[in-house]
């Protein structure tokens, strides 16, 4: 079989020849897939704030190091930090304001 042939095998056709009998990593991907579909919207929430409080606790502790001993902590890395701590508090109140904003429409009756 060349190169050129390989293309127009089919999918089952190319699985077949590379010897594998069954689909196991297939079934663990959609299993998997059914899995983290599965969480609520709450954990996603959640999980967000967590990881927006973490950064802005990363920033405190970035400036509270450069007080300490300045050396130790690159000017740029604080200034990093603090963008992504700012665009996440930034994010997390866009998603905040749009879910009330929604909420309202839903229980508005027109």
């Amino acid at each position: 079989m060349t190169v050129n042939n390989l293309g127009q095998l089919s999918n089952t056709e190319t699985f077949l020849q590379t010897g594998k009998t069954t689909f196991n990593n297939f079934t663990t991907a959609a299993d998997s897939a059914v899995e983290k579909s599965s969480r609520k919207f709450g954990d996603y929430l959640a999980e967000a704030v967590s990881k927006m409080n973490e950064q802005q606790l990363d920033v405190n502790r970035l400036e509270e190091q450069a007080l300490v001993d300045p050396d130790s902590v690159d000017i740029h890395d604080i200034t990093t930090a603090m963008a992504k701590a700012q665009m996440s508090l930034s994010l997390a109140k866009t998603v905040v304001d749009r879910v009330v904003t929604g909420w309202n429409e839903i229980t508005t009756t027109r």
